[in-house]
C-alpha cells in the first residue's frame, strides 16, 4: 500500500524491543514510525527527523525519559514536538514530574490499545490546529507588511499600534483569546492601501479633494481583499480594515457609522492608530510629545473617539509607553 505524504510521523522510544513491537503493531497502519532504543538516539532522531509526536519511555539505561524531554524542550528545533510518556511508573508524583518537564500526556503500562490510539489522535489534532493557526497568522502578517510598501509609515508603527490595541482591548474587558486575535488582526488595518495609486500614496504634499476621496476608499478595498471567511482572525481583520476610520460622532468614513454602531475593534484600533501616528516622526511632520497628543485626543473624546477608550488610554499609559519605547523607529 502506498503511504500518503501527509501521514504524521511518530518517534517511539523504549529500551525494550518487545514494547516497540507492541506499539508498532498498534500504530503502523496509520502513521509513519521511527524507533529509538535509548535517550541519546531519541534526541538525535528528534532533531534530524522532526517527528510530529514522540511516545517516550521514562526508565531507560543512560539518560532517562525525563532528561530526554528536558533536552528536547530546551532546543528551539525540537521544543515544539509534543511528547507523551508511556511508562510503567504510575505514581502521582511520577505523572506530575512528567508534566513539569514538558510532556503533554502520560500513559501507563500495560497499555490499552484504545487509549494509546485516542491519545495519539487527539494530540496530533491539536498540533495540526496550532499549525493551521500559525499559517493563517503568517499570511495575515505578510499582507500587513505588503501595505507598508505603499505607505510612508514603518513596520514599527504596525507593531506598536497592534500592541496598543491589545492593551486597550484587555482593559476594555476582552478575554486573553479575543485580545490576542485583535493583536494579530490590527496590522491589517491599512491593507486596502495596496489598491490606492502610488501617485496618491507617495505624494509629498497635501492631497487634492479628488485625491483624498480616492484615498478614503482604502477601508472598503481592504475589506474586499480580506473577503468572506470563517476564520475569527480574518473576520476581525476585515472589521478593523473597514471601520478604523469611522468616528464616534458619525463624521468618519466609509459608512458614517456612529457611537456603538462602530464595532469595538474598529474603535480600539482608531485610538491606537492615531496615538502612534501623532507621537511618531513622519517625512511630513515631527513627532508630537505624548502630552500634546493626549491633549488633542482628549479634545476629540466623544467626537472622533469613544470616550471610554480615551479614559482607558490614560489609565494604561505606562504599559503603552513601554511598548512605544520597545519598538522605536530606525532613523
Amino acid at each position: 500500500m502506498l503511504r500518503q505524504l501527509s501521514e504524521p510521523t511518530l518517534l517511539l522510544v523504549d529500551d525494550e524491543p518487545v514494547n516497540l513491537r507492541v506499539l508498532k503493531q498498534l500504530l503502523a497502519s496509520d502513521y509513519q514510525l521511527i524507533f529509538a532504543k535509548n535517550g541519546e538516539e531519541a534526541i538525535r532522531l528528534a532533531a534530524a527527523r522532526q517527528p510530529n509526536l514522540i511516545l517516550l519511555d521514562i526508565m531507560m539505561p543512560g539518560i532517562t525519559g525525563y532528561e530526554v524531554c528536558k533536552t528536547l524542550k530546551a532546543n528551539k528545533e525540537t521544543q515544539h514536538i509534543p511528547i507523551i510518556f508511556v511508562t510503567a511508573l504510575n505514581d502521582e508524583h511520577d505523572e506530575a514530574e512528567g508534566f513539569e518537564v514538558g510532556a503533554v500526556d502520560y500513559i501507563t503500562k500495560p497499555i490499552s490499545p484504545s487509549v494509546v490510539k485516542a491519545r495519539v489522535k487527539t494530540h496530533l489534532s491539536l498540533v495540526q490546529s496550532e499549525e493551521l493557526m500559525r499559517t493563517r497568522l503568517q499570511v495575515v502578517q505578510r499582507l500587513g507588511r505588503a501595505a507598508e510598501y505603499k505607505d510612508n509609515e514603518t513596520g514599527m508603527h504596525v507593531m506598536r499600534m497592534s500592541h496598543y490595541s491589545k492593551i486597550l482591548a484587555t482593559a476594555y474587558g476582552f478575554n486573553e483569546e479575543k485580545a490576542e486575535i485583535l493583536l494579530h488582526a490590527a496590522p491589517m488595518h491599512d491593507i486596502g492601501k495596496i489598491g490606492i495609486a502610488d501617485s496618491i500614496m507617495l505624494k509629498p504634499g497635501k492631497l487634492t479633494d479628488e485625491e483624498f476621496a480616492e484615498m478614503k476608499k482604502h477601508p472598503e478595498i481592504g475589506a474586499e481583499i480580506l473577503g468572506e471567511c470563517d476564520s475569527d482572525l480574518l473576520k476581525v481583520a476585515k472589521s478593523v480594515s473597514l471601520t478604523h476610520h469611522e468616528k464616534w460622532d458619525g463624521t468618519g468614513y466609509p459608512n458614517g457609522l456612529k457611537g456603538e454602531d462602530i464595532p469595538i475593534e474598529g474603535r480600539i484600533c482608531a485610538v491606537a492608530d492615531v496615538f502612534d501616528a501623532l507621537t511618531s516622526k513622519r517625512p511630513y511632520k515631527e513627532a508630537w510629545s505624548v502630552e500634546k497628543t493626549l491633549d488633542f485626543m482628549d479634545s476629540q473624546k466623544g467626537k472622533h473617539f469613544d470616550p471610554a477608550l480615551i479614559t482607558l488610554l490614560h489609565q494604561n499609559l505606562d504599559a503603552i509607553l513601554e511598548i512605544k519605547n520597545k519598538w522605536v523607529d530606525e532613523d
